[in-house]
């Protein structure tokens, strides 16, 4: 029951009813919900499902107060937007990134099939991949390029992007490691800075969901390989 419900039922005011569910806890309906069960899963093997994913970020032409001290620094404004896309190995955390024009289906696409390049020069052979219901992961060309590979495409649940967990916890360690880590002058040294940071996080950054391995020693330990 809603507050003002409750409040009815019981002959009482609406206020002095919202104030014991503020108390409480209570005084949103989200509350009552119970939390879903987080459901934690990893593939056994290198290449059994890759995640990907898109964030959105706006580029800039004018370093803003964080790069100069100055709050009354000049802004760029509607100088469009860059898309970082990353690819996430389920079992070993190997990512594959670039920063791409746009989240449309023929960049998305043939995103997928450098990520896919670049895995099978690794010794990574996949099998499934994991997205998202964005547009672009459901254009026919996406669909006809894993069909040829001979890969299965699953998709997270509407609005749960959870499901697609390994990839949302790249992009927020992006984030906050690699974008904004430091106050770059322009949204181009901003992109020259995220290949140097992926080779580090697959190369050297312990990564405590495998252990505190690195992504390429779990990638080797997997395979069979000596590191």
């Amino acid at each position: 029951m809603t507050g003002p419900a409750i409040a009815r039922s019981l002959g009482m005011a609406r206020s002095t009813v919202g104030l014991v569910l503020r108390r409480l806890g209570l005084g949103k309906l989200k509350h009552l919900e119970p939390k879903p069960t987080v459901i934690r899963y990893e593939r056994s093997q290198p290449g059994e499902m890759i995640h990907l994913d898109i964030k959105k970020l706006g580029r800039f032409e004018v370093a803003g107060h964080r790069a100069t001290g100055d709050r009354q620094a000049g802004r760029s404004r509607h100088v469009g937007w860059d898309f970082l896309h990353v690819c996430v190995d389920d079992a070993s955390r190997l990512a594959y990134t670039e920063i791409l024009p746009s989240e449309g289906q023929h960049d998305t696409t043939a995103f997928l099939q450098r990520a896919l390049a670049w895995l099978d020069r690794h010794g990574v052979s996949v099998q499934r991949v994991m997205t998202d219901n964005g547009s672009a992961y459901r254009s026919k060309l996406f669909a006809r390029v894993l069909s040829q590979a001979g890969m299965r495409h699953i998709r997270t649940r509407p609005y749960t992007p959870r499901t697609n967990g390994k990839a949302e916890r790249f992009i927020q360690t992006s984030l906050r490691e690699w974008a904004y880590a430091r106050p770059y002058l322009t949204s181009a040294q901003r992109t020259q800075a995220i290949g140097p940071w992926t080779d580090a996080y697959n190369l050297s950054r312990p990564h405590a969901g495998i252990g505190g391995l690195a992504p390429w020693q779990r990638v080797n330990n997997l395979l069979g390989n000596d590191i």
